[in-house]
This record gives structure tokens, sequence and C-alpha cells, in this order.
């Protein structure tokens, strides 16, 4: 049974892009349930009015498409103020009792209340994964806005140590965020622990990836060298260009463009092998959808996905794509080894669910909520004596 809270407000940002829209709409739910009431205002280019209705009839919360522009796609840094500004004068007006924002550097205005920035993402450490030399100058703003914001919110979170320590040491931070792990809502029940290994179901002769193709982090150049180096199918889900203009065109990877949530669950039913040879994934909810869908896993070996997944996945290089084909025709030869890391895969998952993960938030926003009453009543009355 969810943890429930004295009632409070909490205006929550949002975008529409990525993964940040599928975790807030699982925070937002979570919350619902424990309690609270949830305005999620959604910055950046909006979904179609039907998807918003659907969004807001799964949620419960209330979505204001807003057309404020996101920290990493603002051309300058009054973009990014004016769009604090804006929200803190939308807490105003909602009555929000707490703001929970997605981007540290949104955390830059004069907010009445207590303030929640999550981690998810940042200039600085992606250019430290996939960049050369100093920061190219229009990063260079961006990163430090957002260092000045991390040090203005009340709380930071991130969801795995390795991207909480990476912040910590990218803008000189005393202390690294708190961890709170992502989390999703999942349909049947995750086995808690790992069963014996058992011939896979329905499980399909190929791969498969998602993610933001165009975004150098996820490596899609190296996921398209592998594709021509198997002779099974390379599914790759996701659009292939970004809203800043980078675009990716691959030759050997299967191409099925950016699928709805329905489309993608019935790709991972099919249990593919999974793979991301992302150089950069503070969390990666499309390997944690993937697991718990019981698909088997090969991954880079980066820090947050071997501090996620290790002992549930085989890990590579992220540009060792000989490996990885190595990886995955290993696998598919092998329906009992793929049976058990795909299992192993899915207990793995039940650990990263939206019920952790909404009382993980919860437990954060009680201790503030519970400072900001304490202050309150600890004023003098009007009149009395300081």
């Amino acid at each position: 049974m969810p943890v429930r809270h004295p009632p409070a407000h909490i205006l929550m940002t949002a975008d529409a892009l990525g993964g940040v829209w599928q975790y807030s709409l699982e925070l937002a739910t979570g919350l619902r349930q424990r309690g609270l009431t949830v305005t999620v205002a959604l910055m950046g280019p909006a979904p179609s009015a039907a998807a918003l209705a659907e969004a807001e009839a799964a949620s419960g919360a209330r979505i204001l498409p807003t057309g404020l522009p996101l920290d990493w796609t603002a051309e300058r840094p009054d973009a990014v103020l004016g769009a604090a500004a804006a929200l803190a004068r939308l807490a105003r007006e909602t009555g929000a009792d707490l703001v929970h924002l997605h981007a540290p550097a949104l955390a830059l205005a004069a907010f009445d209340g207590p303030v929640v920035a999550v981690c998810h993402s940042c200039v600085a450490t992606w250019w430290a994964a996939v960049g050369e030399g100093p920061l190219l100058d229009d990063l260079a703003w961006r990163a430090r806005l957002a260092a000045e914001g991390c040090r203005a919110a009340d709380r930071l979170l991130a969801p795995t140590r390795a991207f909480a320590e990476a912040t910590r040491a990218a803008y000189g931070l005393s202390r690294a965020p708190e961890v709170v792990h992502n989390g999703r809502r999942w349909r049947e029940a995750l086995p808690e622990a790992e069963p014996a290994a058992q011939p896979a179901a329905q499980s399909a002769p190929h791969a498969f990836t998602a993610g933001r193709l165009w975004d150098r982090a996820k490596n899609a150049a190296a996921l398209d060298r592998l594709a021509a180096r198997l002779d099974v199918p390379l599914l790759a889900a996701g659009p292939v260009e970004g809203p800043n203009g980078e675009r990716f065109a691959g030759k050997h990877l299967r191409g099925l463009g950016r699928l709805d949530t329905a489309r993608m669950e019935r790709e991972l039913a099919k249990r593919p092998v999974f793979v991301s040879l992302a150089r950069y994934e503070p969390f990666g909810l499309a390997v944690l959808e993937a697991a718990g869908a019981g698909c088997a896993l090969v991954l880079s070996d980066i820090p947050s996905f071997l501090e996620l997944w290790e002992g549930a996945a085989l890990f590579v290089a992220p540009d060792d794509d000989a490996a990885a084909a190595e990886a995955v025709r290993s696998l598919l030869a092998d329906p009992d080894r793929r049976a058990f890391l795909a299992e192993a895969a899915r207990a793995r998952a039940a650990r990263y669910g939206a019920d952790a993960m909404a009382d993980g938030v919860l437990a954060v926003f009680s201790h503030l909520l519970g400072e900001t009453r304490s202050r309150t009543l600890a004023k003098p009355l009007s009149g009395a004596a300081a």
C-alpha cells in the first residue's frame, strides 16, 4: 500500500522529447496515488491534444503545455532564465507547495517554496563522454547555468550513483545528488528473485535497440557497424533527427522510427536480444523496459549500466562492435543461456519499479515540506517581539 502524505500540491516540469516524459508520468501517477496534487508544466514541443488527454487520464495530473524553451535547446542564457522565472510565477499562480524540476538550470528564479531538481543528464557530463577538448561555447554557458542551478536548488536527485558522482565532479559540488532510481510501472508483477534457467518462450531471432538515434551518446554508428556483422536483423526504434538539427543516417540498422508505447511493448514482447552500446547513459529507461519484458541484454560497460545490470547482462566496450556481435550471436545460438539472462534481467528490473521511485521522491518532498512548515510555525506572530 503506497505511503500517503498530507495534502500538498506539486508543480513538476517535463518535456515530451525523451525518457523524461515517461519518468514524469510515472512519477505523477505515483504521487497522485499517495495523496498529492500534481500539475505538470510541459516545456518544449507538445504532443497531440489526444496524447495529452490520454496522459492526463492515465496519470491523474493536470498537464499544462507552456511553450517554454528547454535548457538544452534554448538559444541564449536569458531564454533559460526567463523560463525559470515563468515557472516561478506559475508555481505561485497554481498554489504549488513544492516545485520539482527536470533540469537544475530552471532553479535560477525566485521560487516561493522548496525546489527539487533532478539531474537526468547535462551537457558537461555528456561532453565528457562524447566530446574532445574543452566545452564548446554553446555548451559552456549551459553548463554554467546548470552548475548555478545545482547550488540554487534545495535538493538534487540523480537516477544512479555513477551519474550522481559524475555530476558532483563536473560542477564541483560539495556533495553528490541523492540517488533515487528511475522506475516503471509493470502491468504484471515481476519476479523478486532469479528463477532457474528455462527455454525462452516466443523469443525472436533478431536484435533490437531503442533510443534517440541522432544523439551521438547513443553511439548509433557502432550499432550500425554491429548490424553489418550480424546474420539477423538489428531493429532500431527511435528518432533519427533531433530538435537541434543533428541527424543519423545508418546503412545497416533496420529503422522503425519513433514507436508509441503499445508498439514498443509489442516489439519487446517478441523477446529479441536488446543491445545498447551507449557511451553515456545516466540511467537508460529503454534498457529497463527491455529487461522488464524479458529480453536478454547486451550493454556497453559504462559505469551506470554496470551499476544497474551487472550480473544480469553481457557487457562489451562501447566501440567494440566485434565483441558486441559475438555476444549477440552467442545468445541467439544458445536458447538456454539467453533464457537465463532474460530472467535475470526481469528479476533485476523488479528492483526499479515506479512505487520505489515514487516513495523515494516522496521522502525527499516530505522532508522539505516538513522543514518549510516548521519554519512557518516558528515565525513570530505579527506585533510580537522578534
